[in-house]
């Protein structure tokens, strides 16, 4: 009991640390589903991620892996956004977020429930030498309708029933791909929808990436019946996490009130300047486009235009690319950072 109330106390600590702003919580969002792909060994780091969504935003080609990580962003950000405020969890909630996460990598197979047999591990034809066999096809639905009604009850601990319900959903492995990445997204609609996480998601899938073979051990345990020793080693992740979170956006918005202080000393706009809005949304959007800005901010193309060359002058952006016609910056020092969350480094 007092690893789970340590990890409830520090992922509220977390939602109560900074400002409860946008940026900073899309900035922990991403660093989430970059970690939760890079458990599944899809691994593309945040300065890689911001340059790739500018060019797919441009139409140029970003990598395959991109892609992906970009498509788990988008499913992460469904799920604390639309699965979480639903009336009740269904299935019919989860074959949606499994769709958002698969439909441009693998359309055939996103949201729509295996048909046959999976297992992980051992050789690709049949499951002899498995290291675990999930259950049979026909059993999915049932096995799903009955963890949708344990996502239902508000009698568990929130941190316990985030633990069982992503070890529950991993152990049923509803869909040919996809399970892990869905299953720790359904982590966060958990935390969001008991009011535990209500502003910043905790990057536990850092941790997890950190330490996947303690990760598959406890997933290991909770098959096993020691359930107790994976709500014990999820605990413990999402208290690292949490704290490493916390530390995080400190240090993000110190970056930004250094980055103020930079625009005022260099360049001193009026206090309505696009320059200042633009500064607050940095951290969702390192690498910034005119589009991106005018999206962000609200402000005019002209305005965004005119605040980026003071942001230059400040030392807050540098230019990406010396194309007239799709132009980018980014906020390096801002990158930097953030890789060295997603690392779990500190």
């Amino acid at each position: 009991a007092t690893v789970v109330s340590e990890a409830e106390l520090a992922i509220s600590h977390l939602n109560h640390s900074a400002p409860q702003l946008v940026p900073l919580a899309r900035l922990l969002l991403r660093t989430e589903s970059i970690a939760s792909s890079k458990v599944e060994g899809i691994q593309v780091d945040a300065k890689q991620l911001a340059r790739a969504e500018v060019r797919d935003d441009v139409g140029r080609k970003a990598s395959v892996e991109a892609l992906e990580i970009l498509a788990n962003v988008d499913a992460m950000q469904f799920a604390i956004e639309e699965t979480a405020s639903e009336k009740r969890i269904t299935p019919y909630e989860i074959v949606a977020l499994h769709r958002v996460l698969m439909e441009k990598s693998n359309r055939k197979i996103a949201g729509r429930l295996r048909d046959r047999q999976n297992w992980i591990g051992g050789n690709d034809y049949n499951p002899c030498g498995a290291d675990f066999v999930p259950p049979p096809p026909e059993a999915v639905e049932s096995l799903l309708d009955d963890l949708c009604r344990f996502c239902e009850r508000d009698d568990v601990p929130t941190l316990v029933q985030a633990a069982l319900v992503h070890a529950q959903f991993e152990t049923v492995h509803p869909f040919d791909d996809g399970n892990g990445r869905t299953g720790r997204a359904l982590v966060q609609v958990i935390l969001k929808r008991r009011g535990l996480a209500p502003a910043f998601v905790p990057p536990v899938s850092v941790v997890l990436a950190r330490e996947k073979e303690k990760y598959i051990r406890g997933l290991t345990a909770y098959r096993e019946g020691r359930v107790l020793e994976w709500i014990e080693a999820f605990s413990l992740a999402a208290t690292t996490s949490s704290k490493l979170a916390e530390k995080y956006l400190q240090q993000v918005t110190q970056l930004q009130e250094e980055w103020r202080a930079q625009l005022r000393e260099k360049v001193n706009p009026r206090s309505d300047a696009t320059a200042w809005a633009l500064i607050d949304v940095l951290p969702a959007h390192p690498v910034m486009t005119l589009p991106v800005g005018v999206a962000a901010t609200g402000k005019s193309k002209p305005a965004v235009n005119g605040a980026i060359p003071d942001l230059i002058a400040a030392s807050i952006l540098k230019p990406l690319s010396e194309s007239q016609r799709n132009r980018a910056w980014e906020a390096s020092e801002l990158l930097d950072l953030i890789v060295e969350l997603e690392a779990g480094t500190g």
